[in-house]
């Protein structure tokens, strides 16, 4: 069965754990990304390669992309290959990510910075290969080339190479300026209206409130969106126009953590938290004194302490409990609640 591509969460450098993928899925998402996964370390690194297994096992319910990258084919199909079992267990799709415009992919000489016409050569050959190798479709996710009117062709010879389907981050190359501007969605319109291209063409750029999703596709006429960085302040946005409280998005995303332990780092735990209170509350007077809490927390517990009874007070909302928590432990969040507040102190304690 083919993947639903109507709304897709993007591959997000060590953010696209299955516990964020699986939030996203909860709440509209149809396909999600794995992050870009190294194939050296795929085949060299056991421990790597165990983690990241783990992580696609736990995803059986929710079609999954592995994100791949790289310049040479036989490694990424060896790579590939230990991993694809799994993909094809759930329908996922290992993807060339020619979209990665990082200094790390320009130093090593892949992502975006393969996407110039010297180089088209080799990107055909890995996606031949990809497609020929695998039991599971090949898809690509490209920038504009320069000029910016040879992404046609190109995207046409990817086609012909064996590509799925193409998403397509309307911007040129930057690793330094990755989002400077916005993305110029009428390129995206332009390869949706290539007569010679018959694959789904994905939109990605420019989505950063729900009426974007509509205004996007009507604009582009694309097959579906890919959305990254709006998801990790908002993991609900395809599903409707209203924000989820912060503090209650936080606690539903660590009780993902918690079912599915170990397949998400304490750090990429950390940094979601940070990034769905940023979202609504970076410019309240207590945000800088949340970051310092939230990165000296040891745990997930620690965290949930976090959420419940400082971020909760410096809000002026009721200290909350857990539906765990026995009424010994809620009352020992009260007793907390005074030396909690001594940092507090002047601090803006208004609502959201």
């Amino acid at each position: 069965m083919p993947l639903d591509l109507s709304f897709i969460s993007a591959p997000m450098v060590s953010q696209s754990d299955f516990p964020f993928r699986f939030l996203t899925a909860r709440y509209g998402a149809t396909t999600v990304y794995t992050q870009m996964l190294l194939p050296e370390k795929l085949i060299h690194d056991q421990e790597y390669l165990e983690f990241h297994r783990k992580d696609l096992q736990s995803a059986s319910a929710v079609p999954t992309v592995v994100q791949l990258c790289g310049n040479d084919a036989q490694v990424i199909v060896d790579a590939g290959r230990k991993i694809q079992d799994l993909c094809d267990a759930i329908g996922a799709t290992p993807d060339l990510n020619l979209g990665c415009p990082q200094e790390a992919a320009k130093d090593a000489h892949y992502g975006a910075y393969l996407l110039g016409q010297k180089d088209w050569p080799l990107v055909e050959n890995i996606v031949s290969s990809m497609a020929q190798s695998f039991t599971v479709p090949v898809s690509t996710k490209i920038r504009l080339c320069q000029p910016s009117s040879k992404t046609v062709e190109f995207a046409e010879r990817l086609q012909a190479s064996g590509s799925s389907w193409i998403t397509l981050h309307a911007r040129t190359t930057s690793a330094r300026r990755r989002r400077q501007g916005a993305a110029d969605l009428s390129e995206v319109k332009k390869l949706k209206q290539s007569e010679r291209l018959t694959i789904p063409i994905i939109s990605n750029g420019n989505v950063r409130v729900f009426d974007d999703l509509s205004n996007n596709l009507e604009h582009t006429g694309a097959d579906g969106l890919m959305v990254g960085e709006t998801l990790l302040g908002n993991p609900c946005i395809f599903a409707n126009d209203v924000l989820p409280d912060p503090v209650e998005i936080s606690l539903e995303y660590l009780d993902v953590c918690r079912l599915y332990p170990g397949v998400a780092t304490l750090k990429s735990i950390q940094t979601h938290i940070r990034h769905f209170i940023e979202f609504q509350c970076s410019r309240r007077s207590w945000f800088n004194n949340f970051r310092s809490a939230l990165n000296s927390c040891s745990d997930l517990d620690d965290i949930e302490r976090l959420l419940r009874v400082k971020v909760q007070r410096w809000r002026g909302k009721s200290v909350t409990s857990s539906l765990h928590s026995s009424s010994d432990d809620e009352q020992e969040l009260e007793d907390n609640t005074d030396s909690v507040l001594d940092i507090s102190t002047g601090f803006d304690l208004l609502h959201l």
